[in-house]
């Protein structure tokens, strides 16, 4: 069921196939439609994939798979959890999930802001890579699981632990292969939990202003106090190589 306005458009999706809802929000686009509410989403994949037109989408349920995939451009609120692999090669644009989010989640971004109110399962980060005008920025309010940024590339990786009920991240072999970008971890983490290819440090300056900068986003979207946030130490982990592999593949 639909109903449309001035370039907008309401979409029960309960019992539609993943198919047929994404085959009713790209004719609608095509049409001018630039504001979506879909009520009703149970598990339907790959909304919000390919997209790069920028639309405003409102997601009331639990989308499936690969949301928002390749997107490069839209904008959209989860108004629930998600399932795996949300922002998988993203491009551009924004995705907020007022929820806990599955595994993978930001799976080889390229650009774009994806900020996860709660917490996220395994290798979230993986392959995130940037470019010299674009860096993806994934923001994690609750816990990760293990191989936290495995492999990263690119881009900045926050992880709050507002969750945790010890003060500590969970996740072991964090960093694991990485070799780009900069992930930075609020609260207690031990050495033992840290991949061989990273190496912590302290913040400086400009990691408190970065910091500053896109948490501030953060506590407006998620109304939590930002001071709160900031009053506990975090971690900077950055590459101590840009190829952590290269001896075993060198003659």
């Amino acid at each position: 069921m639909k109903q449309a306005t001035k370039g907008a458009m309401t979409i029960d999706a309960d019992g539609i196939h993943y198919k047929e809802l994404n085959n009713v929000i790209r004719t609608a686009i095509s049409e001018g439609v630039r504001k979506f509410k879909l009520k009703g989403v149970n598990g339907q994949r790959y909304i919000g994939t390919g997209i790069n037109v920028p639309v405003e989408m409102d997601i009331f349920g639990i989308p499936g798979s690969d949301l928002a995939a390749f997107m490069d451009g839209p904008r959209i609120v989860v108004h629930n959890n998600a399932q795996d692999a949300i922002g998988n090669t993203m491009n551009e644009g924004e995705i907020i999930v007022h929820g806990h989010a599955g595994d993978v989640a930001g799976f080889s971004m390229r650009g774009g802001r994806v900020f996860i109110e709660g917490d996220v399962g395994y290798r979230v980060g993986i392959h995130m890579k940037s470019s010299p005008d674009k860096a993806p920025l994934l923001v994690v309010g609750g816990v990760a699981h293990d191989f936290l940024g495995e492999y990263m590339a690119g881009g900045i990786l926050i992880v709050l632990g507002l969750t945790s009920k010890t003060g500590k991240i969970p996740s072991q072999f964090i960093g694991t292969g990485m070799h780009g970008g900069v992930i930075y971890l609020r609260g207690r983490v031990e050495p033992h939990q840290l991949g061989k290819e990273v190496t912590p440090l302290d913040l400086d300056d400009e990691d408190k202003k970065l910091l500053q900068l896109h948490l501030t986003d953060f506590a407006r979207y998620f109304d939590v106090d930002l001071k709160k946030i900031l009053n506990v130490k975090f971690t900077k982990l950055l590459p101590l190589t840009h190829r952590p592999y290269g001896r075993l593949y060198a003659y």
